[in-house]
C-alpha cells in the first residue's frame, strides 16, 4: 500500500508589514479548503496575532501554538476548526508571549505532525526578518512573497527573496502583488506589474486588485474568497485563481492592461539585493 504523501508547507511572508500578508494567508487557505483540500493555517506572529480575527475564529481559541510546544495541550486540542468548512482549521499564535517562546526546531516538529493529516499547511510569517521570520520559514519548502506596487514594499520583498534563496529548504517561491490599481498604473502613478517582476526576478503567482470588499470581509471575519453569488468581487476571483494555481491548475491572470515603464527609474535601488 502506498504511503500517504505529506502535506505541502508554504510560508507567506513579506518583510514589510501592512501589505496584506495575513489577508492573503486567510484567503488562500480558505480557497484551497473550498476546493476540498485539508488545510491548516498557522499564525506565527507571537504576541500580535491577527489571523484568527480575519477568519472570524477569535472567540473560539482555547489553546495556541506555544501551549502545544510547552506541552500544556495536545496539538489536536489547539486546532480551531472553521465551522463553515470543516476541512479548514487554524493553529493560533500566543498573545501574551514573545517570539522567543518558539524555536525553529519546535516549529518543524509541529508542522511535521500536521503534514501527516493535511494537504496544505500555510504559515503566516510576522513582519520583519528576525526570530519570527526564522521560525516561520524553518519548516517550509515553498514560499509566497506578498508585496504592493510601492518602492518601499518592493525593496523589502527583494531583501526577503534574497534570504529565501539562501535557504536550501525553500525550493520554490513566487510573488503575489497586492492592492494593484490599474488606473494609477496607466497614469504612471504606480509601479507596473512587469516592472516589479523585472526588479525582483520572481515568478508571479497572482495579482490582487485594490478592492473595498476585502476591508468589509476582514471586518466581518469572513475571507473574501468565501463570497458566493453571481457577482462576486474581483478580489474573490483573484484569490480563487491563486488557490487554483497552487493546486496545479493552469489559470490565466486577471487582465489589468498596465503598460508603464517605471523600471528604469527604480532599478538602482535594487542593485546587489538592496542593503
Amino acid at each position: 500500500m502506498t504511503a500517504k504523501a505529506q502535506g505541502r508547507v508554504i510560508v507567506v511572508t513579506s518583510g514589510k508589514g501592512g501589505v496584506g500578508k495575513t489577508t492573503s494567508t486567510a484567503n488562500i487557505g480558505a480557497g484551497l479548503a473550498r476546493m476540498g483540500y485539508k488545510v491548516v493555517l498557522i499564525d506565527t506572529d507571537i504576541g500580535l496575532r491577527n489571523l484568527d480575527i480575519l477568519m472570524g475564529l477569535e472567540n473560539r481559541i482555547v489553546y495556541n501554538i506555544v501551549d502545544v510546544v510547552e506541552e500544556r495541550c495536545k496539538l489536536a486540542q489547539a486546532l480551531v476548526k472553521d465551522k463553515r468548512m470543516p476541512n479548514l482549521c487554524l493553529l493560533p499564535a500566543a498573545q501574551t508571549r514573545d517570539k522567543s517562546a518558539l524555536t525553529p526546531e519546535q516549529m518543524k516538529d509541529v508542522v511535521g505532525e500536521l503534514q501527516k493529516e493535511h494537504d496544505f499547511i500555510l504559515i503566516d510569517s510576522p513582519a520583519g526578518i528576525e526570530q519570527g521570520f526564522q521560525n516561520a520559514v524553518a519548516a517550509a519548502s515553498e514560499a509566497i512573497v506578498v508585496a504592493t506596487p510601492e518602492m518601499s514594499s518592493v525593496r523589502d520583498a527583494d531583501r526577503i527573496i534574497g534570504m529565501l534563496e539562501a535557504k536550501e529548504e525553500i525550493t520554490n517561491y513566487k510573488l503575489i502583488l497586492n492592492r494593484v490599481r490599474p488606473d494609477m498604473m496607466k497614469a504612471n502613478d504606480m509601479m507596473d506589474v512587469d516592472d516589479v517582476l523585472e526588479i525582483l526576478s520572481v515568478k508571479l503567482l497572482g495579482i490582487i486588485p485594490e478592492d473595498q470588499s476585502i476591508i468589509i470581509s476582514t471586518n466581518r471575519g469572513e475571507p473574501v474568497v468565501m463570497r458566493e453569488g453571481d457577482k462576486v468581487p474581483k478580489a474573490t476571483m483573484a484569490y480563487r485563481n491563486i488557490a487554483s494555481r497552487i493546486a496545479g491548475e493552469d489559470v490565466p491572470f486577471l487582465d489589468l492592461d498596465t503598460p508603464i515603464p517605471w523600471v528604469e527609474r527604480v532599478k538602482n535601488l535594487f542593485k546587489f539585493g538592496a542593503a
